[in-house]
Protein backbone atom coordinates (compact mmCIF):
# COMPACT_ATOMS: atom_id res chain seq x y z
CA UNK A 1 0.00 0.00 0.00
CA UNK A 2 1.06 3.68 -0.67
CA UNK A 3 0.19 6.78 1.42
CA UNK A 4 0.08 10.56 0.30
CA UNK A 5 2.05 11.94 2.58
CA UNK A 6 2.48 15.67 2.83
CA UNK A 7 3.08 18.89 4.57
CA UNK A 8 2.15 22.78 4.50
CA UNK A 9 3.79 25.63 6.24
CA UNK A 10 3.13 29.11 5.44
CA UNK A 11 6.56 32.04 4.67
CA UNK A 12 5.22 35.96 5.58
CA UNK A 13 2.83 35.77 8.18
CA UNK A 14 4.59 38.52 9.80
CA UNK A 15 6.30 41.21 7.52
CA UNK A 16 4.61 44.52 6.82
CA UNK A 17 5.85 44.33 2.86
CA UNK A 18 5.72 41.76 0.57
CA UNK A 19 3.72 38.58 -0.02
CA UNK A 20 2.19 36.20 2.01
CA UNK A 21 3.20 32.43 0.93
CA UNK A 22 1.88 29.32 1.71
CA UNK A 23 3.33 25.92 0.91
CA UNK A 24 3.11 21.92 0.04
CA UNK A 25 4.97 19.41 -0.45
CA UNK A 26 3.20 16.04 -1.46
CA UNK A 27 5.22 12.57 -1.70
CA UNK A 28 3.82 9.35 -2.28
CA UNK A 29 5.38 6.64 0.03
CA UNK A 30 5.18 3.10 -1.17
CA UNK A 31 5.19 -0.16 1.68
CA UNK A 32 3.08 2.35 4.34
CA UNK A 33 -0.05 0.15 5.87
CA UNK A 34 -2.55 1.46 7.49
CA UNK A 35 -2.17 1.72 10.91
CA UNK A 36 1.53 2.67 10.37
CA UNK A 37 3.06 5.99 12.28
CA UNK A 38 3.75 8.71 9.55
CA UNK A 39 7.25 7.63 7.27
CA UNK A 40 10.94 8.94 8.68
CA UNK A 41 11.49 10.41 5.08
CA UNK A 42 14.71 11.99 6.60
CA UNK A 43 15.85 7.99 7.76
CA UNK A 44 14.61 7.03 4.41
CA UNK A 45 16.40 9.20 1.96
CA UNK A 46 19.12 9.94 4.48
CA UNK A 47 22.03 8.83 1.22
CA UNK A 48 20.96 11.91 0.06
CA UNK A 49 19.05 14.65 2.56
CA UNK A 50 20.16 15.63 5.77
CA UNK A 51 18.47 17.56 8.66
CA UNK A 52 20.84 20.68 9.08
CA UNK A 53 23.43 21.68 6.75
CA UNK A 54 26.09 20.40 9.30
CA UNK A 55 24.34 17.02 9.64
CA UNK A 56 23.96 17.10 5.61
CA UNK A 57 27.35 17.92 4.83
CA UNK A 58 27.51 17.53 0.96
CA UNK A 59 24.10 15.90 0.60
CA UNK A 60 20.78 18.43 0.53
CA UNK A 61 19.79 20.03 3.79
CA UNK A 62 15.97 19.68 4.33
CA UNK A 63 14.28 21.36 7.76
CA UNK A 64 13.38 24.34 9.21
CA UNK A 65 13.47 26.91 6.40
CA UNK A 66 13.98 29.69 9.15
CA UNK A 67 17.25 27.77 10.16
CA UNK A 68 18.38 27.12 6.42
CA UNK A 69 17.67 30.55 5.06
CA UNK A 70 21.08 32.23 5.60
CA UNK A 71 21.39 36.20 6.77
CA UNK A 72 20.88 38.41 3.66
CA UNK A 73 24.63 39.75 4.33
CA UNK A 74 26.50 36.51 4.16
CA UNK A 75 28.87 37.30 1.26
CA UNK A 76 29.93 33.50 1.03
CA UNK A 77 26.96 32.15 -0.52
CA UNK A 78 23.79 33.36 -1.54
CA UNK A 79 21.74 33.34 1.43
CA UNK A 80 18.59 30.84 -0.28
CA UNK A 81 21.48 28.88 -1.64
CA UNK A 82 20.31 25.88 1.01
CA UNK A 83 16.61 26.54 0.25
CA UNK A 84 16.53 26.61 -3.41
CA UNK A 85 18.98 22.90 -4.07
CA UNK A 86 16.01 21.21 -1.88
CA UNK A 87 13.65 22.64 -4.10
CA UNK A 88 15.39 22.86 -7.88
CA UNK A 89 16.33 19.12 -6.82
CA UNK A 90 12.92 18.16 -5.73
CA UNK A 91 11.01 19.55 -9.29
CA UNK A 92 13.53 18.13 -11.34
CA UNK A 93 12.97 14.53 -10.10
CA UNK A 94 9.83 15.73 -12.22
CA UNK A 95 11.64 16.43 -15.40
CA UNK A 96 10.34 19.95 -13.97
CA UNK A 97 13.47 22.12 -14.64
CA UNK A 98 12.98 25.96 -13.52
CA UNK A 99 15.55 28.06 -14.98
CA UNK A 100 14.02 31.25 -13.64
CA UNK A 101 11.39 32.20 -10.68
CA UNK A 102 8.92 32.80 -13.03
CA UNK A 103 8.96 29.11 -14.37
CA UNK A 104 9.47 27.78 -10.80
CA UNK A 105 6.06 29.85 -9.95
CA UNK A 106 4.60 27.64 -12.95
CA UNK A 107 5.45 24.50 -11.78
CA UNK A 108 4.36 25.12 -8.05
CA UNK A 109 0.68 26.60 -9.53
CA UNK A 110 1.25 30.27 -9.34
CA UNK A 111 2.25 33.44 -11.22
CA UNK A 112 4.14 36.53 -10.79
CA UNK A 113 1.72 38.67 -9.03
CA UNK A 114 0.47 42.13 -10.59
CA UNK A 115 1.76 44.92 -8.95
CA UNK A 116 4.20 46.38 -10.98
CA UNK A 117 7.26 46.39 -8.09
CA UNK A 118 7.10 42.34 -8.64
CA UNK A 119 7.41 42.85 -12.64
CA UNK A 120 10.01 42.98 -14.88
CA UNK A 121 12.77 40.52 -16.22
CA UNK A 122 12.40 37.06 -15.01
CA UNK A 123 15.44 36.11 -11.86
CA UNK A 124 17.77 33.37 -13.27
CA UNK A 125 18.01 30.14 -11.25
CA UNK A 126 19.69 28.71 -9.62
CA UNK A 127 20.94 31.51 -7.74
CA UNK A 128 24.30 29.61 -6.77
CA UNK A 129 25.84 26.71 -7.79
CA UNK A 130 24.77 26.02 -11.68
CA UNK A 131 23.14 24.00 -13.33
CA UNK A 132 25.64 21.11 -13.64
CA UNK A 133 25.26 21.34 -9.32
CA UNK A 134 21.81 21.50 -10.13
CA UNK A 135 22.05 18.20 -11.94
CA UNK A 136 23.95 16.34 -9.23
CA UNK A 137 21.22 17.33 -6.29
CA UNK A 138 18.66 15.83 -8.73
CA UNK A 139 20.26 12.71 -9.48
CA UNK A 140 21.67 12.20 -6.27
CA UNK A 141 17.74 12.65 -4.54
CA UNK A 142 16.31 10.90 -7.67
CA UNK A 143 18.59 7.90 -6.51
CA UNK A 144 17.55 8.36 -2.73
CA UNK A 145 13.60 7.78 -4.04
CA UNK A 146 14.18 4.98 -5.64
CA UNK A 147 16.01 3.29 -3.09
CA UNK A 148 13.27 4.39 -0.45
CA UNK A 149 10.42 3.38 -2.27
CA UNK A 150 8.98 7.47 -2.61
CA UNK A 151 8.24 9.55 -4.88
CA UNK A 152 7.87 13.38 -4.68
CA UNK A 153 4.32 14.06 -6.29
CA UNK A 154 4.24 17.68 -6.31
CA UNK A 155 5.13 21.22 -4.65
CA UNK A 156 2.73 23.88 -4.40
CA UNK A 157 2.32 27.25 -3.13
CA UNK A 158 -0.53 30.03 -2.74
CA UNK A 159 0.92 33.59 -3.00
CA UNK A 160 -1.14 36.34 -1.56
CA UNK A 161 0.34 39.62 -2.56
CA UNK A 162 -0.44 42.71 -0.16
CA UNK A 163 -3.87 43.98 -1.85
CA UNK A 164 -5.41 40.14 -1.19
CA UNK A 165 -4.07 40.40 2.40
CA UNK A 166 -5.69 43.12 3.36
CA UNK A 167 -9.37 43.10 1.57
CA UNK A 168 -9.02 39.34 3.78
CA UNK A 169 -8.37 41.33 7.05
CA UNK A 170 -10.68 44.16 6.05
CA UNK A 171 -13.45 41.47 5.13
CA UNK A 172 -13.17 39.37 8.46
CA UNK A 173 -11.44 41.56 11.13
CA UNK A 174 -8.46 38.52 11.51
CA UNK A 175 -4.88 38.56 10.25
CA UNK A 176 -5.48 34.44 10.69
CA UNK A 177 -7.99 34.32 8.10
CA UNK A 178 -4.82 35.22 5.45
CA UNK A 179 -3.78 31.94 5.61
CA UNK A 180 -7.01 29.51 6.48
CA UNK A 181 -8.39 30.16 2.84
CA UNK A 182 -4.99 29.34 1.39
CA UNK A 183 -4.39 26.40 3.80
CA UNK A 184 -8.19 25.15 3.35
CA UNK A 185 -7.37 24.91 -1.30
CA UNK A 186 -3.69 23.19 -0.61
CA UNK A 187 -6.18 20.67 1.99
CA UNK A 188 -8.61 19.81 -0.52
CA UNK A 189 -5.92 19.42 -3.34
CA UNK A 190 -3.94 17.30 -1.19
CA UNK A 191 -7.29 15.10 -0.78
CA UNK A 192 -8.19 15.12 -4.12
CA UNK A 193 -4.56 13.82 -5.64
CA UNK A 194 -5.22 10.10 -4.11
CA UNK A 195 -7.92 7.82 -4.22
CA UNK A 196 -5.65 6.12 -1.15
CA UNK A 197 -4.69 6.83 2.70
CA UNK A 198 -4.04 10.46 2.51
CA UNK A 199 -2.01 12.08 5.63
CA UNK A 200 -1.29 16.20 5.98
CA UNK A 201 0.65 17.69 8.39
CA UNK A 202 0.33 21.35 8.69
CA UNK A 203 2.09 24.05 11.28
CA UNK A 204 -0.19 24.80 13.17
CA UNK A 205 -1.09 28.33 12.02
CA UNK A 206 -0.97 31.59 14.93
CA UNK A 207 -0.94 29.01 17.77
CA UNK A 208 -4.70 28.35 17.00
CA UNK A 209 -5.93 25.13 18.48
CA UNK A 210 -8.97 24.95 16.75
CA UNK A 211 -9.21 24.39 12.70
CA UNK A 212 -13.09 23.05 12.52
CA UNK A 213 -13.84 25.70 10.53
CA UNK A 214 -10.56 25.81 7.92
CA UNK A 215 -11.14 22.16 7.53
CA UNK A 216 -15.06 22.71 6.69
CA UNK A 217 -14.05 25.23 3.93
CA UNK A 218 -11.76 22.82 2.43
CA UNK A 219 -14.73 19.98 2.53
CA UNK A 220 -17.84 21.97 2.31
CA UNK A 221 -20.81 20.16 2.47
CA UNK A 222 -18.58 16.37 3.78
CA UNK A 223 -18.50 15.10 7.40
CA UNK A 224 -15.66 16.44 9.82
CA UNK A 225 -14.94 14.16 12.73
CA UNK A 226 -12.02 15.50 15.40
CA UNK A 227 -10.04 12.28 16.04
CA UNK A 228 -7.94 14.11 19.02
CA UNK A 229 -6.57 17.52 19.80
CA UNK A 230 -3.88 18.19 22.95
CA UNK A 231 -2.01 21.64 23.28
CA UNK A 232 0.23 20.63 20.46
CA UNK A 233 -1.61 19.24 17.84
CA UNK A 234 -5.36 18.57 16.28
CA UNK A 235 -6.02 16.02 14.55
CA UNK A 236 -9.27 15.41 11.62
CA UNK A 237 -10.96 13.11 10.12
CA UNK A 238 -12.67 13.15 6.39
CA UNK A 239 -13.54 11.25 3.65
CA UNK A 240 -14.72 8.00 6.06
CA UNK A 241 -11.13 8.22 7.64
CA UNK A 242 -9.19 7.86 4.20
CA UNK A 243 -7.76 11.57 4.68
CA UNK A 244 -6.55 12.32 7.89
CA UNK A 245 -4.91 16.20 8.62
CA UNK A 246 -2.79 17.13 11.54
CA UNK A 247 -2.39 20.62 12.49
CA UNK A 248 0.84 20.04 14.75
CA UNK A 249 3.51 22.64 16.96
CA UNK A 250 6.59 23.02 14.80
CA UNK A 251 5.60 20.50 12.22
CA UNK A 252 8.67 21.61 9.88
CA UNK A 253 11.11 19.74 12.92
CA UNK A 254 9.30 16.63 12.68
CA UNK A 255 7.70 15.98 9.26
CA UNK A 256 10.01 16.48 6.15
CA UNK A 257 7.26 17.28 3.65
CA UNK A 258 6.39 20.08 6.12
CA UNK A 259 9.80 21.37 6.24
CA UNK A 260 10.36 21.32 2.52
CA UNK A 261 6.99 22.74 2.18
CA UNK A 262 8.22 26.12 4.28
CA UNK A 263 11.43 25.61 2.28
CA UNK A 264 9.24 26.09 -0.80
CA UNK A 265 7.02 28.60 0.27
CA UNK A 266 10.31 30.77 1.82
CA UNK A 267 12.02 30.68 -1.23
CA UNK A 268 9.15 31.63 -3.26
CA UNK A 269 8.63 34.55 -1.17
CA UNK A 270 12.45 35.63 -1.04
CA UNK A 271 12.45 35.54 -5.08
CA UNK A 272 9.43 38.29 -4.94
CA UNK A 273 11.07 40.56 -2.52
CA UNK A 274 14.29 40.17 -4.93
CA UNK A 275 11.97 41.21 -7.53
CA UNK A 276 10.20 44.24 -4.95
CA UNK A 277 14.07 45.69 -3.83
CA UNK A 278 15.15 45.38 -7.71
CA UNK A 279 12.12 47.67 -8.76
CA UNK A 280 12.29 50.32 -5.79
CA UNK A 281 16.53 50.51 -5.94
CA UNK A 282 16.31 51.38 -9.97
CA UNK A 283 13.66 54.35 -8.98
CA UNK A 284 16.60 55.16 -6.31
CA UNK A 285 19.56 54.76 -6.77
CA UNK A 286 21.14 54.82 -3.01
CA UNK A 287 18.18 52.65 -1.45
CA UNK A 288 19.20 50.12 0.57
CA UNK A 289 16.63 46.65 0.20
CA UNK A 290 14.08 45.60 2.65
CA UNK A 291 13.20 42.20 3.87
CA UNK A 292 9.83 43.27 4.30
CA UNK A 293 9.89 42.60 8.52
CA UNK A 294 8.12 45.71 10.80
CA UNK A 295 11.31 47.34 11.79
CA UNK A 296 13.43 47.05 8.67
CA UNK A 297 9.98 48.30 6.71
CA UNK A 298 9.68 51.37 9.01
CA UNK A 299 13.14 51.80 7.77
CA UNK A 300 12.40 51.36 4.00
CA UNK A 301 9.36 53.40 4.55
CA UNK A 302 11.01 56.54 5.86
CA UNK A 303 13.58 55.71 2.64
CA UNK A 304 11.09 55.74 0.46
CA UNK A 305 8.90 58.95 1.40
CA UNK A 306 9.67 60.98 -1.45
CA UNK A 307 9.30 58.18 -4.14
CA UNK A 308 5.99 57.00 -3.28
CA UNK A 309 2.80 57.95 -3.73
CA UNK A 310 0.21 57.90 -0.97
CA UNK A 311 -1.64 55.36 -3.51
CA UNK A 312 1.45 53.05 -3.73
CA UNK A 313 2.00 53.63 -0.30
CA UNK A 314 -1.25 51.96 0.76
CA UNK A 315 -0.81 49.41 -1.98
CA UNK A 316 1.66 48.12 -0.58
CA UNK A 317 1.43 48.47 2.76
CA UNK A 318 0.21 44.95 4.50
CA UNK A 319 -2.28 46.59 7.64
CA UNK A 320 -1.40 43.84 10.35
Amino acid sequence: MSVLYCGIDEAGYGPMLGPLVVGMALFEVRGWEEGDPAPDLWALLSQAVGKSVREAGERIPIGDSKKLKLPNDTRKHHPCVHLERAVLAGLATRDEVARDDASLLGYLGEAVPEPAWYRGEPVSLPLEGGAERARIDANMLASAFERAGVSLAGLRVKLVPEAAFNDVIRATGSKAETTAGPVAELLREAADASDGPVRVICDRQSGRLDYEDIVAKAFPGEGVELDARTSRASRYLVRGGRVALHFETEAEDKHLPAALASMTAKLVRELMMTRFNRHFCALKRDLRPTAGYVQDARRWLGDTRDLLSDGQREALIRIA
